[in-house]
């Protein structure tokens, strides 16, 4: 839950990295969120209002966690309109977020592993 937090602490950052971790974690709450949401309001009837506003909410913070994501591996946060590319354009995403960290520093700054563990 604390990478949840720390997503949402970085509320609209896009700058800098997130590793593999932050940003997977961060996407499993989300859609265990969005899920118990959407359950219980088919349970109560309602028509979707608290999950759509749930999805507003976090829609910032999901997009500049995925361009730290990408920013992790080298790329520019642009690639995460290959998404808009019909199917062919989700997976190459998917491979772009499971790919490791590039080592050591690159242009969007120092690897956020080695940042958490230094003293």
């Amino acid at each position: 839950m604390s990478w949840y937090l720390t997503v949402l602490k970085k509320y609209a950052v896009f700058s800098g990295r997130a590793h593999r971790k932050e940003y997977w974690m961060f996407f499993l709450f989300n859609t265990i969120i969005a899920s118990v949401l959407g359950f219980v309001e088919r349970l109560a009837g309602s028509p979707g209002v608290v999950g759509s506003l749930y999805g507003l909410a976090v829609l910032i913070p999901s997009v500049s966690v995925s361009v730290r994501r990408l920013h992790d591996t080298n790329r520019s946060g642009w690639w995460l309109l290959i998404e808009l590319v019909p199917l062919i354009g989700s997976i190459v995403l998917l491979v772009f977020m499971v790919q490791d960290s590039q080592p050591g520093e690159n242009q969007h700054g120092p690897n956020p592993k080695l940042v958490e563990h230094s003293p």
